[in-house]
């Protein structure tokens, strides 16, 4: 393995022998697996969790890593093709990252959508020539349509709960004062459909996520099993859920216009998870959310709070599979 880029680049059973190593690392450590290595990590925008769980996984193994974030501390790096360099960034990528790679045995970078042109981040062209310049093993860290390694976790994180293959898994919108990158979402609605869910996305009129990411999960789901369905009525989506996935995103149809995107949101508040969404779901249901989430906007606290919550669990599975994704690459 030599790219950690997206789910659908495995097979089925590659994820689960990736989950199987997973477990092995967790059930006997292994702490001079990756001794000498060393992970950079470029960060082009905010972690918390993505940060902290693949230093903690290299150390872990025994490796090292470094960090670099353009612009504190570093110089600025440009990302645009063809820039006339007369602003802020004094460096471009296609000099920094080669260098970066340079000094590393493997690089993950994190790079969200630019939120600009829609067609230009469902293609991830950013991320495609950060992968034309890396001649080191990749992670994809989160780019504009994709999160691998937080997928990956929650795939885990349902095993562990024992949530059958073919369960009812919901995948909510939920309330954000902004749009938010679809990245999250485009991955969840896969990997859930790439394990053979009853998949149903639930989002108000405008929220659809795009053509080209469901068309990608309903393929995932043909092939395991499972299926793919769509709806803004709540109560329906929820019928026998043994899952919830809250999440926020941006209206794909005012993709880049704040404006535009937040008269459209305007009013959604009540798309707030609380207890009363549980009402014809499974009586265990449980819900899920990557995380940072907004308590009391996005998720109540009767819920963040209560026994149905497992967000600290897909935390935890964050540093779990990326050790497994760091020895496969690297071991």
């Amino acid at each position: 393995m030599n790219r950690f880029m997206d789910l659908a680049d495995f097979s089925r059973e590659e994820i689960l022998d990736l989950l199987a190593l997973a477990q092995s690392l967790k059930d006997h450590p292994q702490p001079r697996a990756l001794a000498g290595k060393i992970l950079g990590l470029v960060f082009f925008n905010s972690s918390l969790r993505t940060l902290a769980s693949f230093q903690a996984g290299m150390a872990r193994l025994g490796g090292s890593s470094f960090v670099i974030t353009p612009g504190q501390g570093t110089w600025q790096l440009e990302t645009r093709l063809n820039a006339i360099m007369d602003g802020a960034a004094a460096e471009h990528v296609r000099e920094g990252i080669p260098v970066l790679a340079s000094y590393c045995d493997a690089l993950g970078v994190r790079a969200f959508a630019d939120f600009k042109n829609l067609q230009n981040d469902l293609d991830e062209k950013f991320f495609k020539m950060i992968d034309g310049l890396c001649d080191k093993p990749l992670i994809n860290m989160e780019s504009a349509m994709n999160h691998p390694c937080q997928a990956l976790a929650d795939w885990r994180t349902l095993d562990e709960l024992h949530v059958p293959q073919h369960a009812k898994f919901v995948l909510s919108w939920v309330y954000h004062p902004k749009a938010l990158p679809l990245a999250v979402p485009a991955a969840t609605l896969h990997m859930a459909a790439m394990r053979g869910m009853e998949v149903v996305v639930a989002r108000p009129e405008g929220f659809a996520l795009p053509a080209e990411v469901m068309a990608k999960a309903r393929a995932a789901a043909a092939t395991a099993g499972g299926s793919v369905t769509e709806t803004s009525d709540r109560a329906t989506a929820m019928k026998g859920a043994e899952v919830l996935y809250a999440k926020e995103w941006g209206s794909p149809l005012h993709y880049g216009d704040a404006e535009a995107d937040a008269r459209l949101r305007a009013g959604l508040n009540d798309w707030c998870v609380g207890e009363r969404w549980f009402t014809d779901a499974l009586p265990d249901a449980r819900l899920m959310h990557c995380l940072p989430v907004r308590r009391n906007v996005a998720v109540a606290d009767e819920v963040l709070d209560g026994p149905r919550a497992v967000v600290r669990r897909e935390a935890l599975n964050r540093l779990v599979v990326q050790m497994a994704v760091l020895h496969r690459l690297l071991a």
